[in-house]
């Protein structure tokens, strides 16, 4: 390996936890799990001296209520701080204001729901009224829906997914029942992917069929997707993943072979509410957050040998892989998806990469060469912001880089007017029928008027549904 640039971001250590105890007195709260991944991930990069020099921990907001969870591990760890995220802690060392940083994130949902089903409630850990915020706190006020859709009761994620997921049927001129089958079979191959996963919540292959057709254990939520379709948060899971500059990675005596380096990553920070964006199956800053990054680590799209694409529903994978150009150039996920492999809320991206980062030291995936290169994409809200990060086990000329797209998506992707009161023909552009139990419950339709407007429709007429 060629001579590194002292500020050079290195992934040096990865480390998950996982409980999969049914006792919840068995299992640990969230923050105890983000406190043992961190020591798994100083393990795996060979020195637990590292704890000790960590001057930042990173956190995505969960849906615990800790005030300040990083404060929690800083003490345990006895290391100072907590502060921002992937992106924000590479540019830090690329830019020479830290040398060693922790990003975990976890949830112990699993166990609660345990304890609530067995009528013993667990207690979770409730910091002091007067503990201090975390140094850094991204907090967003972006709504998921507009007016009209949240009038229409259109606010679930399933919900708005699975109208995304109509359109991409549409664009494809498929009809319902091949459509169905097809993102069976897609999830079907996910669940294999998660089977060959040593961290997967869930390691058994599930049949297309299993998948696709409703049972007693895989009810129908909102056409055409079950409860095997979307995103299963009921985990006891975290991850950890160690980033140093690699004059203090070589400082410290870190053994090079399992080093991994973030190329490139860029991203998107524009939110268009589902009924108004211009396309609901194709994103405009998927486009250029992909392409930017792409462009910044100097590959192409076909030199991609793996990618984790957000799966929190099947809509979300695939329209990801049309936007990125990669539909048919490597594996959609390394592992195994998130109703899978497991979908720790804000958290799973991070398990992503760490899995990415065992696929790239193993050779794993498409490569016919030393390089390796595996692409991450996550999202936030209803493909609200878009991110794409590179990763390699060789290291970029150019070094660690990253652009924030946000202006660039704005400037093109222009939200449609909408028409909350609209009465008359419309032409539907995505829907969903919405179930309660066994039972269609009612549609909801995101249309165009004549007069180039966005409505949001709602019917409970049961012989339409």
């Amino acid at each position: 390996m060629k001579e590194l640039t002292p500020n050079t971001p290195v992934i040096v250590g990865i480390g998950f936890e996982q409980e999969t105890s049914e006792d919840p007195t068995q299992c640990a709260e969230a923050w105890q799990l983000m406190l043992r991944a961190v020591r798994r991930a100083a393990a795996d990069a060979g020195s637990e001296a590292l704890l000790a020099r960590i001057e930042s921990i990173s956190i995505p907001q969960g849906m615990w209520e800790y005030r300040n969870p990083g404060r929690l591990i800083a003490d345990a760890l006895g290391c100072p701080s907590a502060r921002s995220i992937l992106s924000d802690l590479c540019r830090a060392i690329a830019a020479g204001e830290q040398h060693v940083g922790v990003i975990t994130g976890g949830e112990a949902k699993f166990r609660e729901l345990r304890g609530a089903k067995m009528g013993q409630p667990v207690a979770n850990t409730e910091q002091p009224q007067d503990t201090p915020p975390p140094d850094v706190h991204h907090t967003s006020s972006d709504p998921w829906a507009s007016e009209p859709e949240a009038r229409a009761g259109l606010a679930s994620p399933v919900e708005l997914f699975a109208i995304m997921e109509s359109a991409l049927r549409h664009a494809e001129g498929l009809d319902v029942d091949r459509h169905r089958d097809r993102i069976a079979q897609l999830y079907s191959r996910f669940s294999e992917v998660a089977a060959g996963n040593p961290r997967a919540w869930r390691r058994e292959p599930m049949s297309p069929r299993a998948i696709r057709d409703p049972s007693p254990r895989n009810a129908m939520l909102a056409f055409p997707y079950t409860k095997r379709h979307s995103s299963q948060w009921n985990v006891n899971q975290a991850v950890a993943i160690l980033v140093c500059s690699a004059a203090r990675a070589a400082r410290l005596g870190l053994e090079r072979d399992g080093w991994i380096f973030p190329l490139a990553a860029a991203q998107s920070k524009h939110v268009v509410p589902l009924a108004q964006q211009q396309r609901l199956h194709t994103h405009p800053g998927t486009v250029l957050s992909g392409e930017r990054a792409l462009t910044l680590a100097g590959i192409s799209p076909e030199d991609v040998d793996a990618a984790e694409l957000y799966s929190c529903f099947p809509a979300a994978s695939q329209s990801f892989a049309l936007d990125l150009k990669l539909a048919e150039t490597c594996p959609w996920t390394v592992t195994g998806a998130m109703p899978f492999a497991g979908g720790p809320y804000n958290s799973f991206s991070l398990e992503g990469v760490a899995r990415m980062a065992e696929v790239l030291r193993g050779g794993e995936g498409n490569s016919r060469s030393e390089r390796r290169i595996g692409l991450v994409s996550n999202l936030s809200g209803i493909f609200g912001k878009q991110a794409c990060a590179l990763f390699s086990n060789l290291p970029s000329a150019a070094g660690y880089r990253y652009e924030d797209v946000t202006a660039e998506v704005a400037a093109c992707d222009h939200p449609l007017p909408l028409d909350g009161d609209y009465v008359g023909p419309a032409a539907i552009v995505g829907y969903t029928v919405v179930f309660v139990g066994e039972v269609p419950s009612h549609a909801i339709a995101i249309c165009d008027t004549p007069a180039g407007r966005r409505t949001v429709v709602r019917s409970e007429d049961q012989a339409l549904l």
